[in-house]
């Protein structure tokens, strides 16, 4: 319950920052309810509401670094607004959700921009782009959390592919893992690298034993 709450509240802060003549107060809240549904839906484990508010977090912490602190929470809860484990296209349907939601709201140069961070969610390359590596960050976050938390990731994820075969799963799993462990560094940020890096690298390295 308290992941709702401050997932509406967040929303709702953001209201403030929307052209009055072209984004109502209804419009607003229909967008929250349509975000709420999409990130409780029953196949999701990891990919809702508690991943999005984690991201949130991790903003307000970096704030100060973001030039468009708003067009980099709006990426935030679009970018997985759309997923299913199943799918090959769920970064660039959260992107075209995006700006059906959004249209006529925002300019299309801002638009533009945030759809083109959601599609960069899928394969998290270097980016020259601060805002971005800063929203890239924040998505792979999870992996320098805590022990305990890092270890409900794990379950959640699984729980997303339960109906892949449980050798192939750990077989594939371990793959995107040693990836991950292997790029050097895995942040692109100080801010991450200083307080996430070792950590990450820890919990990967325990996770590929």
């Amino acid at each position: 319950m308290q992941a709702l709450q401050q997932f509406s509240h967040a929303w709702r802060k953001l209201f403030a920052q929307f052209s009055p003549e072209h984004w109502s107060v209804q419009q607003h809240e229909q967008c929250l309810e349509k975000l709420l549904q999409a990130y409780q839906e029953p196949q999701r484990a990891y990919h809702q509401v508690q991943h999005i508010v984690e991201c949130l977090v991790l903003f307000e912490k970096v704030q100060s670094q973001i030039e468009d602190g708003f067009a980099l929470q709006l990426a935030i809860f679009f970018h997985d607004v759309v997923y299913q484990s199943r799918s090959a296209s769920n970064e660039h349907d959260s992107a075209l959700l995006m700006r059906q939601q959004l249209a006529g709201a925002l300019p299309e140069t801002q638009l533009d921009k945030i759809a083109s961070w959601i599609l960069a969610t899928q394969q998290h390359a270097t980016t020259s782009e601060s805002d971005l590596a800063y929203l890239l960050d924040i998505d792979l976050a999870i992996l320098g959390s805590a022990a305990v938390r890092f270890a409900e990731y794990q379950q959640q994820i699984r729980q997303e592919y339960i109906w892949v075969d449980e050798l192939i799963y750990q077989e594939k799993r371990k793959q995107v893992l040693r990836q991950f462990y292997l790029t050097q560094p895995l942040y692109q940020t100080r801010y991450f690298q200083q307080h996430y890096e070792q950590q990450a690298k820890n919990n990967l390295l325990q996770a590929l034993g």
